[in-house]
């Protein structure tokens, strides 16, 4: 039997040289310390500068949290890229525009990444309260992690979207990660400040929901 396709992620924003990269290499990094084998993370720009590599400041914040900045070539986000993609986080409301330009079935599975990470906050928040304390961690895999984290977080998108009214920004724009490229330092670290916690945020509810071997779903 076929092994389960690896969770397919598409980080995307205009040159994918700055931010979409980094939020690429990171989230990489630490899925994978959830579940080797269990993710796929890529990403993709509006307006690439196709060929390029991500830009030095990028790599150093990449490399400061652990992830990996070498081998990264910019590409142009295709209609074929998107395919069979199971969650595209967009860098801005727009890239999200331009992504569903592309591909409009995948409007139910594509969110700036600061508002997905603020839904999935959410619904960590619920699942504590529910059970009065910090909830318990893992899926029940059936004794085939790769298809129940496949399958989690396929259902992950609807879950998340239904908790969207409880997650809005005072300000709409809190939603976007800034565009740092030709400018500043100090606009690549306004950059780190937005993107790092909605990293961690995302990694951390995969961690509380990562499969565990020898549990039946009829057991929860």
């Amino acid at each position: 039997m076929d092994s389960p396709a690896p969770v397919r992620i598409l980080t995307v924003c205009t040159g994918n040289i700055c931010r979409s990269p980094v939020a690429e290499r990171l989230l990489q990094a630490g899925l994978s310390q959830v579940l080797e084998g269990g993710f796929e993370v890529a990403s993709a720009g509006t307006r690439a500068m196709v060929g390029d590599p991500m830009q030095p400041i990028s790599a150093d914040i990449v490399r400061t949290f652990g992830g990996n900045s070498e081998n990264f070539a910019a590409r142009q986000l295709t209609p074929k890229i998107l395919r069979g993609v199971d969650l595209v986080l967009t860098m801005t409301s727009g890239h999200r525009g331009e992504v569903l330009q592309l591909d409009a079935s995948l409007l139910k599975r594509t969110f700036t990444i600061r508002e997905f990470a603020r839904m999935l906050d959410v619904l960590d928040q619920r699942a504590a309260a529910a059970e009065g304390r910090e909830p318990e961690r893992g899926t029940p895999d059936d004794g085939d992690p790769l298809a129940a984290n496949h399958t989690f977080w396929r259902g992950l998108p609807a879950r998340a979207a239904a908790v969207r009214h409880l997650s809005l920004p005072a300000d709409p724009a809190e939603n976007d990660i800034i565009d740092p490229y030709r400018r500043a330092p100090e606009v690549y670290r306004q950059m780190e400040d937005e993107l790092a916690p909605a990293i961690v945020s995302i990694l951390r509810h995969a961690r509380l929901n990562a499969p565990v071997r020898g549990t039946r779903a009829g057991s929860l």
